[in-house]
């Protein structure tokens, strides 16, 4: 309502001076009005968004500083309109010293206001492209003025016009540097609307001696000041109209953009005037031609800072997508380049793999807490880069593993690079006060050029799991007896890739109960291997396998489509009576694949599956994994996919972790469901009661007895698993038990009923 009346007020205004200025029509006050009235409108409705409670803090400051400004230019423009009408003479600006008083610190708040807008962080190289890209917007305006202004005079109306003119240029280059740099709590089309509004203000007081030889008693502010209050009411309906959006999304990133044709648009529009003074030979061509080529030296200034940033961020990048985040080491992908390198080398040369396992880290982790884990693996990786030469590649493949790639080095030399890293390896690591010894194993695959690098790499392997056998640090060398009398879990890592083309791999699902009537509410996907020697193998005989060999990538993707075809398959039968949730275990692998989040959600639209229907379990190793662990999470989350953090309460950052990422669920670790009386009810009940503050679903796993199942309810517990309630059955057997539409037997309020 407010932004059409002041359009109309706008319109009406241009119409009736459009009147005036052909045959001039009644009372001069007449002309004066809408811009008043315009300027009262203009401030009602940027009162109005500078009170909506959805918009930031920032945002609203900003906006009550437009209100303070709408507001002297209000009272400055009814000064001038009391000061004409009631003049003997109207010739002059009219433009006094009370005008000027009120005027002036308009201009002032507006860069006071742009100057306390928070903006996105940038480097220095992108603050000095920002900067000469708003330098040549208002360079660029400052010409058209000086160009198409008439010969200013020395009376005391023109210097305050000119002032204002210098003021408003001021502004102009400040709402150009902020529309050029962020977007971050202003809206960009309300700033672009106001950046016009400054622009045709610092214009306005121009055109006054043109007008003043038609008409004396017609002023530039009569037309100018209804659009300038238009654009500022106009400006703030587009932050009103984004304000409900925002509050429904929440708070979004801030789109950076990373051209902007604005300072082009200058260049150009210079150009052509430079072209329209050369051929009119315009007296001030110098100035003209002077200008011009200081914006091309400005643009040439900012393309070449432009260059030098990408060129840095192309390195920046380059380097992320090659080396670990953490250890900076080359990462697999570098890795295996350098060994391909290596085996394709012109010659007969020979070519050493060496592959080094951390003995008990995890240990270190579950005790000590992740970040000293971190610093153990850092000076793992410092004293390992000091053992090679320069030829040489150390790497981490991930976890606790690292591999070196001996170039032109015989067994011999290995021996050597691997008796110095033993030696480096032997000696305690100290990270935050604490001495950490380290037993590592080391595996070394010996091969020549022409030799393929996956061979290489499981010979390294298995060499190091025989290692493994020995005590303290050692390292042993691939020999073919190895692969025929080596562990079984050399072996399963030779037949996991026949057992996923041969479908060997199966889902079980174990129920996720309600403590208090027995409904199955939720279901966890379990994977299973049915060996065709050995029998069916729990995950533990063969996924620490399957991550080793980046297999985990293939099985994980297996597991998650049949999970989610057999939860379609259940709503599609059971309706309402279907699980409500299916819980799904994600690697550590997984989540580091710059295209997960996008396979999930294609399985979702394949099986037409509710985002908030599918939890994808993840580890607290993963939640603190930098980079694209923590990328892809959000990216989860933002799909509608529940997270849940499993085996809680086992790590030492558990707590800290929680409010830095996306989770929705945490499942207390069946060590404190089973734990001693006296031990388990203070860390499941402190588990509980944190799950309610922090607005989390709790659930209470490897639940085995029914004063387990009692105390859990009694703590708060609304949801178990566990042996107790149902072992992991086959989807036919959990299909019947959801046709029965009966609840499982064990839960305290059932067995009361009994």
């Amino acid at each position: 309502m407010m932004l059409r009346t002041s359009a109309g007020i706008a319109v009406a205004a241009l119409v009736w001076f459009a009147v005036n200025l052909l045959v001039p029509v009644g009372p001069r006050v007449l002309l004066w009005l809408p811009t008043v009235a315009a300027g009262v409108v203009s401030l009602l409705a940027l009162r109005r968004t500078a009170s909506l409670p959805a918009l930031p803090a920032p945002t609203r400051r900003f906006w009550w500083h437009m209100t303070a400004v709408v507001a002297l230019i209000t009272l400055a423009v009814s000064v001038q309109a009391a000061d004409v009408l009631t003049a003997a003479d109207p010739r002059g600006s009219h433009t006094g010293n009370l005008m000027l008083s009120l005027s002036g610190p308009a201009v002032l708040i507006i860069i006071y206001a742009l100057y306390r807008l928070p903006l996105d962080p940038r480097t220095p190289g992108e603050v000095t492209r920002v900067v000469l890209d708003a330098g040549t917007v208002a360079l660029s305006a400052t010409l058209f003025i000086w160009h198409f202004s008439p010969t200013l005079g020395s009376g005391v109306g023109t210097a305050v016009s000119l002032l204002l003119t210098v003021l408003s240029l001021l502004a102009l280059f400040a709402v150009s540097k902020v529309i050029l740099s962020s977007h971050m709590h202003v809206s960009g089309p309300a700033l672009r609307l106001l950046a016009a509004a400054i622009f045709v203000g610092a214009l306005a007081p121009l055109v006054r001696p043109v007008l003043e030889r038609i008409d004396p008693t017609l002023f530039p502010g009569m037309v100018v000041y209804p659009a300038i209050f238009l654009c500022a009411a106009w400006a703030a309906e587009h932050q009103r109209a984004e304000a409900v959006p925002a509050r429904r999304r929440g708070v979004q990133p801030a789109r950076r953009r990373s051209f902007s044709a604005l300072p082009y648009v200058a260049v150009a529009a210079v150009d052509a005037l430079l072209v329209h003074v050369t051929l009119g030979e315009a007296a001030d061509e110098t100035i003209v031609v002077a200008a011009a080529v200081t914006l091309t030296a400005i643009v040439v200034l900012r393309q070449l800072i432009a260059f030098r940033d990408n060129n840095r961020l192309l390195q920046r990048l380059d380097h992320g997508a090659t080396h670990d985040a953490l250890t900076q080491l080359p990462n697999r992908a570098l890795f295996q380049t350098r060994l391909q390198k290596a085996l394709t080398a012109p010659g007969d040369r020979p070519v050493a793999v060496a592959l080094i396992d951390l003995d008990d880290f995890k240990e270190v982790n579950d005790t000590l807490g992740h970040e000293v884990g971190d610093q153990l693996l850092i000076g793992v990786a410092q004293r390992l880069e000091g053992c090679i030469r320069a030829e040489d590649t150390v790497a981490r493949l991930g976890g606790d593993e690292f591999v070196v790639v001996l170039d032109d080095a015989d067994p011999q030399a290995a021996d050597l690079a691997a008796e110095r890293m033993s030696n480096a390896l032997r000696q305690p690591v100290y990270a935050d006060g604490h001495e950490l010894p380290i037993r590592a194993s080391i595996g070394i695959a010996d091969g020549r050029s022409g030799d393929e690098a996956s061979v290489l790499l499981r010979h390294a392997d298995i060499a190091m799991y025989a290692a493994k056998k020995l005590a303290g640090t050692a390292y042993l060398h691939y020999e073919a007896g190895m692969a025929n009398t080596g562990t079984a879990h050399a072996h399963l890592g030779a037949e996991l890739r026949d057992a996923l083309a041969a479908g060997e791999f199966f889902l079980l699902y174990q129920p996720i109960v309600d403590l208090v009537d027995g409904r199955v509410t939720g279901t966890e996907a379990l994977v299973r291997w049915a060996h065709p020697v050995r029998g069916t193998l729990a995950p533990d005989a063969f996924i620490p396998v399957a991550e080793r060999t980046g297999l985990i990538v293939p099985l994980g993707a297996l597991v998650m489509r049949t999970a989610f075809a057999q939860l379609a398959a259940w709503i599609a039968e059971h309706g309402d009576a279907a699980p409500r949730s299916l819980n799904v275990n994600v690697s550590a692998r997984d989540l580091r694949e710059p295209g997960f989040a996008e396979t999930v959600a294609a399985l979702l639209a394949e099986h037409d599956l509710p985002a908030d229907r599918v939890v994808l379990e993840i580890t607290e190793t993963m939640a603190l994994e930098p980079g694209l662990s923590v990328t892809n999470l959000h990216r989860l989350r933002a799909l509608g996919v529940r997270i849940s953090l499993d085996d809680f309460g086992t790590g030492h950052s558990t707590l800290s972790m929680l409010h830095e990422c996306p989770i929705d669920e945490i499942k207390l670790d069946r060590s404190f469901t089973q734990a001693e009386p006296d031990d388990r009810v203070p860390m499941s009940a402190a588990v509980i009661h944190l799950a309610q503050v922090l607005g989390l679903h709790a659930v209470a796993e490897g639940v085995e007895t029914a004063e387990q199942a009692e105390m859990l309810l009694a703590q708060g517990y609304i949801a178990a698993q566990g042996y107790h309630f149902a072992r992991p059955m086959t989807p036919e057997m959990l299909g019947d038990l959801l046709r029965s539409g009966a609840g499982l037997p064990g839960t305290p309020v059932g067995m009361s009923r009994a």
